[in-house]
């Protein structure tokens, strides 16, 4: 294994057994021995990857999809069916909150036992329990038995000793779904500052807004494969567009719509001219046709300069003319970075009748993009917000300049010395 890699998952398969209907007992098995059938079934299939020193790594996924057996594998809890998981460094975890205190025993005295097990000598304990103690916020109480704690207070304390461990990786299971505002927003900060001390972080969370603000990757675990890896903002949105998807599917099945809800996850379902990577959902009671990006001699292209005029052209169906939409365009750079969205209401406080078919269109002129390759979303939603049509990363596209700015946005300025305005010349071209 690389000497940067400090977990490497090689092909991980993992199943577990799970019975219809039990019988534990010696007589229950022998007058019940039907009782005992079960199935096997495969919580993780094939699963592979690498994770460097000082990452943070976000797992995401639908509940059952793997993302705790993957923690769990780590760890070292459970073992694979199939597959290796190597691991380089100490690892403290916080896979459910409070396993491993005794709820007879106090807040002080679970510190010791939790913090033995992951390897703290008593002198070592002795020398953090004070700041422990003073994080977790619970002075108050810390010679009462954990019996008498909320969950609330369980976390507190259980994250606590987990990050004065100092642990070279730091497995974190829905811990931070729990707890006061504040305390949260303090983890938070404390998180960011194992991280930035060098400690590797996987976490699994059900938030891609909490995994965007602490991760450096994103990993969307799907029917026991990894369906996306990559920048959290991009995964993050992808996963929440199929589970929107899904869910309008159910609420139309439920209402017994006639129409037909697909959350169109797949690139198969979208025009060819469109990006592999692309992304759908929404009911499509409103949906792209053609989506294309124009110069102003409405000729089709995917590389613009800055200050070029960029006219998104979108058509679209209806499938009930009269219906109003809030059309809207999204573009982001391929590094993550949100550059700028907009939308009919927002700039024309309008929503748009459509019509069976029609084409709207929004023109970004002069375009103030700097050198960089972006990535362009559109969609059409009620007022409400509620997706007609949304496609992310449905095209993507290039800005050339010859100017050797930086960031993401030309603002435009003049400079003076000594009161004295300087006349600006080309240089020459520069691109990212």
């Amino acid at each position: 294994m690389n000497s940067e890699v400090v977990i490497e998952v090689k092909n991980i398969r993992k199943k577990f057994k799970v019975y219809f209907d039990k019988g534990y007992g010696l007589k229950e098995k022998i007058l019940f021995a039907g009782r005992n059938k079960y199935d096997e079934r495969w919580v993780l299939n094939d699963i592979s990857f690498q994770i460097k020193k000082g990452e943070a790594v976000g797992l995401i996924g639908k509940n059952g999809c793997g993302k705790s057996t993957m923690l769990k594998l780590i760890s070292r809890i459970i073992y694979p069916t199939e597959g290796t998981v190597k691991i380089n460094g100490r690892v403290s975890s916080l896979l459910e909150l409070g396993a491993g205190f005794h709820p007879d025993m106090s807040g002080r005295e679970n510190i010791y036992t939790n913090a033995s097990i992951f390897g703290l000598t008593k002198k070592e304990i002795d020398q953090r329990l004070e700041s422990i103690i003073k994080f977790s916020e619970l002075e108050e109480f810390i010679d009462c038995p954990v019996r008498t704690y909320s969950s609330g207070m369980y976390m507190r304390l259980a994250f606590s000793v987990a990050i004065n461990v100092d642990a070279d990786i730091l497995l974190i299971d829905e811990i931070l779904a729990v707890g006061d505002v504040s305390f949260q927003a303090k983890c938070f900060e404390r998180l960011k500052e194992i991280k930035d001390a060098g400690t590797t972080i996987v976490l699994v969370s059900h938030s891609p807004a909490q995994i965007e603000q602490i991760c450096d990757r994103a990993i969307w675990i799907e029917d026991g494969k990894i369906k996306e890896d990559g920048l959290p903002r991009f995964v993050g949105e992808n996963y929440l567009a199929l589970m929107e998807g899904k869910r309008l599917e159910k609420v139309s099945n439920i209402e017994n719509d006639q129409l037909h809800v697909q959350p169109q996850s797949e690139s198969v379902q979208l025009n060819l001219e469109w990006s592999p990577l692309a992304v759908r959902s929404g009911n499509k009671k409103i949906k792209f046709t053609k989506v294309q990006l124009l110069n102003d001699k409405k000729q089709k292209k995917n590389v613009f300069s800055t200050g070029e005029n960029i006219i998104v052209h979108m058509e679209y169906e209806c499938e009930q003319p009269g219906i109003l939409g809030n059309f809207g365009v999204g573009i982001n750079r391929d590094d993550g970075v949100y550059c700028y969205g907009t939308n009919t209401f927002i700039e024309c406080n309008e929503l748009i009748s459509a019509e069976h078919y029609g084409c709207v269109e929004t023109v970004f002129e002069a375009n103030t993009l700097l050198p960089a390759k972006y990535i362009l979303d559109v969609a059409v939603h009620t007022k409400d917000e509620i997706p007609y049509d949304k496609i992310h990363h449905i095209l993507e596209f290039r800005v050339t300049s010859r100017k050797k700015d930086f960031g993401v946005s030309r603002l435009e300025n003049i400079w003076y010395v000594d009161g004295e305005k300087l006349d600006k010349k080309e240089g020459e071209s520069y691109d990212k």
